[in-house]
């Protein structure tokens, strides 16, 4: 009796679970992202594409009242890359809670709603994937598209080596960063990494200037520095004011006053961030929907 048929069964078998297992190791390359999805996406990996965001979570850009500067100048660079002309890499950086990440996303609204035409993407990237950004830019560079590339929250352990991937695509790679992306990216720290690890690093290197250099010459990349600071009660108190009057909360401006300043104290600061969780308490208690 003949056993061919058997055999050749089993090395069918054993060729598909070999394919299987290469393909595993080796995925095929993801297809072009279709841009015109979503007018914003994120960034996945394992494996890599593009994630529409169907709503993105934003505030209008004439509710971010205390950082004036900031916003026209943002806002400038923005409105100069969407119409196709050079524009610089941004770092908006400081204290907490201030509108840096809320900035970027008003103002790319706010440039999509003035330049309908020019297709402008913003396109978010975590901290822990950078390491992946050269594929991303590979799939970005030649859109159509122009896509502002964002990073929240932005900062450098002592160990942490991302920051040299990061540092080829904003100036030092052989290709660099494509002409329709540019970077915008949010930090509580100026130099994008605690001030006791560069005193560690001046104070343990051989050559302690050297040694610096390569770590904040990072943030020299950026070609806008935006600083955004803690702001005073009157500033607070005017962030809340407009958000009552853009979303109809009525109350009486004493009262307004007095429970504004209680919750700031409560929470030990003021900032955009605090005044807006206070003002969602406050809609809700009056039963006013935002």
């Amino acid at each position: 009796m003949s056993h061919a048929p058997d055999w050749q069964a089993a090395s069918s078998d054993s060729l598909r679970r070999i394919a299987e297992a290469l393909e595993r190791l080796a995925p095929p390359s993801a297809p072009a992202p279709d841009l015109s999805a979503a007018e914003a996406f994120v960034w996945h990996v394992a494996p890599d594409r593009l994630q529409p965001v169907a709503q993105v979570n934003r505030v209008a850009l004439d509710l971010l009242l205390g950082i004036g500067r900031a916003r026209d100048t943002l806002l400038a660079n923005t409105l100069q890359f969407a119409r196709g002309l050079p524009a610089n890499n941004a770092l908006l950086w400081g204290a907490r809670g201030m509108g840096k990440s809320s900035l970027v996303k008003a103002v790319h609204a706010q440039v999509v709603a003035e330049m309908p035409d020019a297709a402008l993407k913003l396109v978010e990237i975590q901290r822990e994937d950078l390491p992946s950004i050269g594929r991303l830019m590979g799939h970005l560079r030649g859109a159509e598209a122009r896509v502002i590339l964002y990073c929240d929250d932005l900062s450098f352990s002592h160990d942490d080596q991302h920051y040299k991937s990061l540092k080829a695509i904003l100036d030092g790679g052989v290709e660099g960063r494509p002409g329709n992306v540019v970077l915008y990216a949010t930090s509580n720290r100026r130099h994008l990494m605690p001030r006791d690890m560069i005193e560690n690093e001046r104070s343990s290197a051989i050559t302690p200037s050297e040694a610096v250099e390569e770590k904040v010459s990072l943030s020299d990349r950026f070609g806008l520095w935006l600083g955004f600071h803690p702001c005073g009660q009157d500033e607070y108190l005017a962030m809340i004011e407009g958000y009552c009057a853009a979303y109809g909360v009525q109350i009486d401006p004493a009262r307004l006053r007095a429970e504004a300043i209680e919750w700031q104290a409560t929470r030990g600061s003021r900032s955009g961030r605090v005044a807006w969780q206070f003002f969602t308490d406050l809609a809700g208690r009056e039963g006013v929907p935002i």
